[in-house]
């Protein structure tokens, strides 16, 4: 009993895992993030399953093929291209997109790695017919509305030369134009391409050494404006210093020499009070006065040849008073 027992216990399991390998087999689950397409000697069959849930097939002779339904990455390639205006740039740029039609998709394209390829393609070809047919700027500027900032500084024909040209579309116009003629051409391999952007805008390096010389001459050109504004308020600082220093030279010389003169006019009129009031002061006055003169004119080294009857040595030729008795002495 015992024995028989154990054998219906092993035909239980026996059976279980018939049934689990047979489920597996027959049925598959579908999650909220993939679509499933089935396939039967590589031919796909049905409807594509995009409701989550268990689903059946046959087994052995059908395969589960998943695709992702949410919204997946492209990252492009960085490329070389020209713009309208000549100038070479480097480009790098990502994307959205996801699967629409899966059926058309898995027929065209099977996995996403043959899709990213495609991606690659068909954006690429546009990005540089959309580059080629604008200039540089309408790729840097985001859009035709931004107010640019401007220097108040600057003269009117260095603000002509520093402010921004205008553009008539802008960089998010030029994507939007990417999108718009890619997503067509997607369409047919059951893609839809949500968006594109550009992650990176960079100068070929043989453009960006001259964009640096000009940058480099523009700047200069400013520095040495401000140079000649600073140096010519320099030059004004100092005329109007050296003015304003003469003007109070002046004023100071003209006020010493009214010191001065009513000095020497008080000076005068003590003078005069003084030996004005009787004949013997005005004589002693005029003898001081011609001992200064004197002592100013005549030194150890001075040679001058006067008469005697000039008045100005009338005080030598009579020397000795007239009241006095004159002393003569031979030699």
């Amino acid at each position: 009993m015992k024995v028989r027992g154990l054998f219906a216990s092993l035909s239980v399991v026996a059976i279980l895992i018939v049934i689990v390998i047979a489920a597996n087999l027959c049925f598959y689950t579908v999650s909220e993030q993939e679509m499933v397409i089935i396939t039967q000697f590589g031919r796909p069959v049905g409807q594509p399953a995009t409701e989550a849930g268990i689903h059946g097939m046959l087994p052995f002779v059908q395969t589960v093929n998943r695709l992702d339904k949410r919204i997946l990455e492209w990252d492009g390639r960085a490329s070389e291209m020209p713009t309208r205006d000549k100038l070479y740039i480097v480009v790098d740029t990502f994307g959205r997109w996801r699967i629409s039609n899966p059926l058309q998709f898995f027929t065209r394209l099977r996995d996403e790695r043959s899709a990213l390829s495609r991606l690659d393609d068909i954006i690429g070809s546009e990005l540089r017919n959309t580059v080629a047919k604008h200039d540089l700027i309408e790729m840097v500027r985001t859009s035709k509305d931004r107010k640019p900032v401007t220097d108040t500084t600057l003269t009117a024909e260095e603000a002509r030369t520093t402010n921004l040209l205008p553009i008539t579309l802008g960089r998010t116009a030029l994507e939007a134009e990417v999108v718009k003629q890619a997503a067509p051409k997607l369409k047919d391999f059951g893609i839809e391409l949500i968006d594109v952007r550009f992650m990176r805008i960079n100068y070929n390096t043989r453009v960006s050494s001259k964009i640096h010389e000009r940058m480099i001459s523009e700047r200069q050109q400013i520095a040495s404006r401000f140079r000649s504004e600073g140096e010519g308020e320099a030059a004004k600082i100092l005329g109007n210093k050296e003015r304003e220093l003469k003007r109070l030279e002046s004023e100071a010389y003209r006020a010493v020499q009214k010191i001065r003169g009513e000095a020497d006019a008080k000076a005068s009129a003590t003078y005069a009070a003084a030996y004005g009031g009787s004949a013997e002061a005005g004589e002693f006055y005029r003898f001081m006065r011609t001992m200064e003169v004197y002592q100013k004119t005549l030194g150890h080294d001075s040679t001058l040849l006067l008469s005697t009857d000039s008045d100005l040595f009338r005080y030598l030729k009579h020397s000795v008073p007239t009241n006095a008795p004159a002393r003569l002495s031979r030699p």
